[in-house]
This record gives C-alpha cells, structure tokens and sequence, in this order.
C-alpha cells in the first residue's frame, strides 16, 4: 500500500468525523432557526434551567441574572404611570410600601394618614387582582422607592424627643441628609410610575417626621427662617443632632466702678487652663469679675444657658467707667433650656447681685444680626476726663484756651504703645468734634470731649511720646498724666 493510499485512508477518515461534525451542526442550525410557533421551543430548556436555579415565580425570573449576566428589571418593564390603576398595581408589584403608594399615586388623601391612605390603596387594588396579595407575602425585598426609610420614622422621633429633653421651644426646623443614589434612583421610578403631582422622597419624609413632632409636642410649629431649635437627620445611620439656637438680649450697661473688664479676662499665668493656678486661686481668671459675667450670670441662670457670648459696641479700658445711657450690648446666651425670661426682673435681679458695680438697661429680645450692627455702629462718643500737669500751671486762662484749641482738631495716632500687642501699627486719623467744660483745679485740669469713633482719648492728652499729634501735652510743653477717664455718653440709636 503505497503512502499515498495510506494518506487518502487517512483523509476519508477525517472526512467522515468533519460530515458528522456539519450534520450536528446543521441539525443544531435547524433546531435553532425553528419557526416559534412550532412544536419544538427552543427556549424550554432554559426556562426551566432559570425556574431551577431562582426557585421563583414565572413573573418574577426577569429580576434575577443568568450566567451571562444579562439582567430583566421589572423596574424597567413598560407600564402606565399613576393613577392609572395599571400603573398603581405595577408600582405595587414593584413593592412599594404603603407611604410611598399614597405619595405617587396621585390618588386625594383627604387628611388620611400617608400610610393608611397607601394601604386603603392596596385593598382596592386587590380587589381588582387578588394575585397582589400573594405577590406581597411573597416579597422578601425593601420598597425601591424609599429603601423602607418610612419603617424608621418611629426611631428617628424617639431620638429626637431624648434629645432635646427638657428644652423648651416652639419653632423647630428639620434638615435631613439621604444618600444621593437613593435619591436618584426614587426620582427616576417615581418619573417613569409616579403620578405628575407625586412629592418627592426627602420632603415626604420630613413631612412624616414633622407631622409625628407636632402631635408629640405642645404649640410646635415648623418654620423656615429663624428656628429655635434646628435638626439634622441623617437618614443612613439615623443620627440625629439638635441644635438649639442662641436667645439674644439687647440692653445697655453702666459700669460705675472702675477695675473691671468688659469680657472674661484669662490668668496670665496659667490661661485659665487645668482649672487654674495658684496665681488665680484657680479661678483661672485674672480679674473675677468682668461686665460679662455680671451681666451674664443671672441672664445665664434664668433662661438655663451653658454659656454666654457678649457683643460690646466697642469697649472701655479696664479703669474707664461707662456712664450716661450706658454702652450698648448684645448678650448671647447659647444652649438655652428656655426662651422665656422677665427681662424687668433680670434688670432688678443684676443691679443687687452686683453690688451696684454695674447697672442694665432697656433689655429686650434681639436676634444674631443685631450683633453685627452693634459691632459695625461708628458711634461718636463723649468722654470726660482728668489730668495732672508736670510742674504746675502758671497761666490758667492759656491752659484753658489750648486745650479748647483742639476742638476740631484732626489727629494723627500712631497705634499707642499699651495696645501694640495686639493691633497693627500704624497711623489712624481721628477727629475731635468738639471741646468743652474746661476747669483748672491746681496743678489739675479736667475737661469734655466728643469725638469720632475709635479715637484714643489718653493719647489726646499725654501724646504716646509723641505718637499722637496734635496733643495737649504739646501745647502745654509739659508733660501730663491722665488721673481718670469716664464714657460720659455713646451716641447710638
């Protein structure tokens, strides 16, 4: 047998396995291209491969993957939207739970419930397909609309009651934080299902915790500006944070004693930390007292604070009394536990716990903006003052024309030496408005002086080493010592 003839054995061989081969595959090629209304589907066996491996219901199988991974979502399956009762009972088959049923089905609740309303829907729809029922005993899933956000309405309210406690308020507001792909994949089915006028998820919900705070708490009432208490929700951990807002009193004081600081002055030595020092007798205080806390304290004590703020329209040195009508403030006291207080009673209550050191006046209600009016007012103010002449005083009548001289006056201050430590150095212009009441006693002369705002009053008299121009001890040619400062008047409102 000749190689050849072996070769050709060889090829028919193969010949015949590669016509085997194009006969299954042509028997396949007509299995496949089968008419679909024949006898044979070719789709059977995978219909019942899909029902073995999801052991779910017929309607349900475009829910779950096949092993190519393509995915049928009956949330992407076409249905009319609501209120169509079509559109209702898709949304149902969907497994929306009863808050989100009445929200998008467009259907009137006429002051039921949200959730007894949903569930008055589902009975009719029920009726319509008695399949629904079964289909909601079977639905092991949460509701894609709200991910049964509506389940922990319960909760969040019970938090937010052990939260506020025994605060006494009532304007409230709520801010909620909801995961941003919950957000967007509700606004996508409720566009495509929902009814035109369905309310969205975030404002739903508020709405049902709003609606369960106004049952549980006396005179509440939900406002958009200017809350006493605000909230924030946070729906993915059910966080809840309460912030009550700060009351604000407005007034003016008089300090009529000298030694005292306008706000808390921390010891030098130990900055008030590790509940102070020796230094302090561990008040952590370098002065004890202050207008601040004078003030603050019994305003403290009757609206139940944590702590205060004062907002002064400027401020006076430690050895400088505030008189006449008294500075204006704004007192803020932070983490209240009431919001009413007798402001008439608070008045009398200061003047005798102080000891007469410091005096209110005109206290009413205010609201954070008024402290920034306080803070911005350029009030021109009044001052009366008293200095010594260095070597006495030879001709009374040229004392008291020169200090006169400078009503009017518009001075140069450099940044005096005693507040360099804290503000910029430079030159500030300042005018005196005016000059008047001057009398010589001795070696002593003492005077009024109105000027503008920001005007250091000490320096117009002993000039800073010349670092005020023009001064009085200039025009003297002597130097001279400031003996006491008053705030006579601040010439606001």
């Amino acid at each position: 047998m000749s190689d050849k003839g072996g070769e050709g054995g060889k090829a028919s061989v193969e010949a015949g396995a590669e016509a085997d081969d194009l006969d299954a595959e042509d028997d396949w090629q007509r299995w496949a291209s089968a008419d679909y209304g024949g006898a044979v589907d070719p789709w059977e066996d995978l219909e019942v491969v899909v029902a073995e491996q999801t052991d779910t219901p017929a309607d349900d199988v475009g829910l779950d993957d096949d092993d190519d991974g393509f995915i049928v979502d009956v949330r992407d399956l076409e249905a009319p939207p609501c209120p169509a009762p079509l559109g209702i009972i898709h949304v149902i088959r969907l497994g929306a739970c009863d808050h989100c049923l009445s929200r998008i089905s467009g259907r009137s609740r006429e002051g039921a419930a949200a959730a007894d309303h949903g569930a008055t829907i589902r009975a009719e729809m029920v009726e319509r397909d008695p399949d629904l029922a079964s289909d909601d005993n079977d639905d092991e899933g949460w509701c894609p609309f709200c991910e049964d956000l509506f389940d922990d309405v319960d909760v969040v309210v019970v938090r937010l009651l052990a939260s506020l406690g025994d605060v006494s308020f009532e304007q409230m507001q709520i801010g909620i934080h909801i995961p941003k792909d919950l957000l967007q994949e509700e606004d996508r089915l409720r566009t495509k299902f929902g009814a035109a006028s369905s309310r969205p998820l975030k404002s739903s919900f508020v709405a049902v915790i709003e609606s369960a705070l106004v049952e549980a708490i006396p005179n509440l009432r939900m406002v958009k500006d200017r809350p006493e208490v605000m909230v924030l929700i946070d729906t993915l951990t059910l966080r809840v944070d309460v912030d009550v807002r700060p009351v604000f009193i407005y007034g003016r004081y008089r300090k009529l004693q000298r030694g005292i600081p306008q706000t808390r002055w921390p010891c030098r030595a130990c900055r008030g930390r590790d509940g102070g020092c020796e230094s302090c007798q561990n008040t952590g205080l370098q002065y004890l007292d202050s207008v601040q806390d004078l003030i603050g304290e019994p305003a403290r004590a009757m609206f139940g604070a944590e702590q205060t703020s004062f907002h002064g329209m400027g401020r006076e040195d430690i050895d400088v009394r505030c008189l006449g009508r008294g500075r204006p403030f704004v007192l803020e006291m932070k983490q209240p536990s009431s919001r009413n207080g007798d402001l008439e009673a608070l008045t009398e209550t200061i003047a005798s716990a102080t000891d007469g050191k410091v005096e209110v006046n005109d206290l009413r209600l205010s609201m954070r903006s008024e402290v920034a009016r306080i803070k911005e007012t350029k009030a021109e103010k009044s001052y009366t003052i008293r200095f010594r002449v260095e070597g006495g005083i030879d001709d009374e009548a040229a004392t008291i024309s020169a200090v006169e001289s400078l009503g009017g006056a518009v001075l140069a201050q450099q940044t005096p030496k005693r507040v360099a430590h804290r503000r910029a150095d430079k030159v500030r212009q300042r005018q005196v408005i005016a000059v008047s009441e001057v009398m010589v006693d001795g070696d002593e002369v003492q005077f009024e002086v109105r000027c503008q705002t920001g005007t250091y009053v000490k320096e117009l008299v002993h000039s800073d080493e010349g670092r005020t121009e023009p001064s009085i001890a200039a025009l003297l040619q002597a130097p001279c010592e400031v003996l006491w400062l008053d705030v006579k008047e601040i010439h606001a409102d």
